[in-house]
């Protein structure tokens, strides 16, 4: 499995809960518009960590990040789920992860999740805000505070009720309404502070009110990114978009922004669907952002 550990200043400890590996996803699945030939050029396509050398499909993973602070313990991002309901995606039907297991071996109980935040609304990031009990989609973490950026979640909230067929409308119905119904949640603006040291930033394009992670502590930072880029390959071509970007090009902006922000060598890129390392910093050499493993010297 994939997954980080990593210590900051203040005693900040950041830490990944993998849900699913995903080692054979088909190019066209994520980046259905990009040629193989042009993506045989790139550095990823060769880096057998992103990338299978046998079948050169994507390796990707699915996991929620934990932040532990003085001031709370903050989960990003929830996932799939279990027992959801998404009859379009194989990998996300009707599934038993052992997600809750893998949370209590880093020595974590849904009880100790002080504060719950969605960078997005799509059902791969929500879906363990719930659970099912006696037949009934209940908060898997009581008590936690459900963070949501407030247009983000007005936007879902309108598509289920204009289109309530929608591929995201069952995920509202059973991983975001009943956190509402249980008044767990709270709205808050896009550059909401969850704790110090953890902001939100907006970062709209992939979706309508997609937000990231900033997390700063002393000289130590990390941005977590959730689907800003689902593939290290966008480094190093942040003109490439998702299948699932709405506003290409508001999410190309975004992405070019945030490498700029980033590119320093010392900041930790934390994305949501990178394979192992999943941790990366970045780099600009002349005009072309590099990903790396590890932490370069600070100058």
């Amino acid at each position: 499995m994939s997954g980080i550990d990593l210590s900051f200043a203040g005693d900040v400890r950041i830490q990944t809960v993998q849900e699913l590996a995903w080692p054979g996803v088909a190019l066209d699945f994520l980046l259905h518009q990009v040629p193989h030939a042009e993506f045989a050029q790139t550095r990823a396509y060769q880096d057998e960590r992103f990338v299978d050398p046998d079948t050169r499909e994507l390796r990707m993973s699915y996991h929620s990040t934990v932040l532990r602070t003085p001031h709370g313990n903050v989960l990003i991002d929830t996932c799939i789920g279990s027992d959801k309901h998404r009859p379009l995606i194989e990998r996300w039907h009707q599934q038993k992860f052992p997600y809750l297991e893998r949370l209590a071996a880093l020595g974590l109980a849904p009880v100790d999740i002080d504060y719950v935040c969605c960078t997005h609304l799509h059902a791969d990031h929500v879906g363990w805000n719930t659970r099912l009990e006696n037949g009934q989609w209940v908060p898997t973490f009581p008590n936690a505070r459900y963070l949501f950026a407030e247009p983000e979640l007005r936007y879902w909230e309108q598509v289920r009720r204009e289109d309530p067929a929608h591929i995201f409308s069952q995920s509202w119905d059973d991983s975001v309404l009943p956190v509402i119904e249980a008044q767990q949640a709270e709205i808050v603006s896009p550059d909401h502070e969850i704790v110090a040291g953890v902001q939100l930033q907006p970062a709209f394009g992939h979706s309508p009110g997609n937000v990231v992670i900033d997390v700063r502590y002393g000289e130590d930072h990390a941005v977590l990114s959730g689907d800003v880029m689902h593939h290290p390959v966008q480094i190093e071509r942040p003109d490439w978009n998702s299948v699932f970007d709405q506003d290409r090009a508001q999410a190309q902006a975004t992405r070019e922004a945030l490498l700029k922000r980033v590119a320093n060598g010392r900041t930790w890129l934390i994305a949501a669907h990178f394979a192992g390392p999943t941790a990366l910093t970045v780099t600009k050499d002349r005009e072309h952002f590099k990903y790396h493993s590890a932490l370069r010297t600070r100058s």
